[in-house]
């Protein structure tokens, strides 16, 4: 079953508002990071590496809370308890660079908001969250 975001709330989820995306560790302990996120459909998006902590932790458990507060009114905020549905390296590149351009202004992640040593020494990963509950506040 999916959940739908309410329009009133997807301006935090169309970015550039930082979300809190929660995963669970292998031993059951929630883990917490602050991600770039972007919609497509009634999809989230949010970008990582391979191997990272998040993206060992989705790989093993799907489940995952993104918490998007509103920068200007701390007490407007959405909390989409989804499922990662797909995990994909293709286009992975170009999705972490579009985010790059709306969150900071800058025409590529490597060598502007990360690193440009890293850039081909990472592989970028895109995981599509499917909404089961949204929770919104004020509602």
């Amino acid at each position: 079953m999916s959940a739908t975001i309410p329009d009133a709330y997807r301006d935090l989820l169309e970015g550039p508002v930082y979300a809190g995306l929660t995963t669970m560790m292998p031993d059951g302990q929630p883990q917490s990071t602050v991600v770039w996120v972007n919609c497509e459909g009634e999809y989230v998006k949010v970008n990582s590496a391979r191997g990272r902590q998040k993206d060992k932790n989705m790989r093993a458990n799907p489940k995952v809370t993104l918490l998007a507060i509103d920068p200007n009114n701390p007490f407007r905020w959405i909390e989409v308890r989804g499922v990662v549905d797909e995990i994909t390296e293709e286009g992975g590149l170009e999705h972490i660079n579009e985010l790059a351009r709306l969150y900071v202004g800058a025409p590529e992640y490597y060598g502007h908001a990360a690193p440009a040593e890293l850039k081909g020494k990472e592989t970028r990963v895109i995981y599509k969250i499917r909404p089961v509950r949204v929770v919104t506040f004020p509602d």
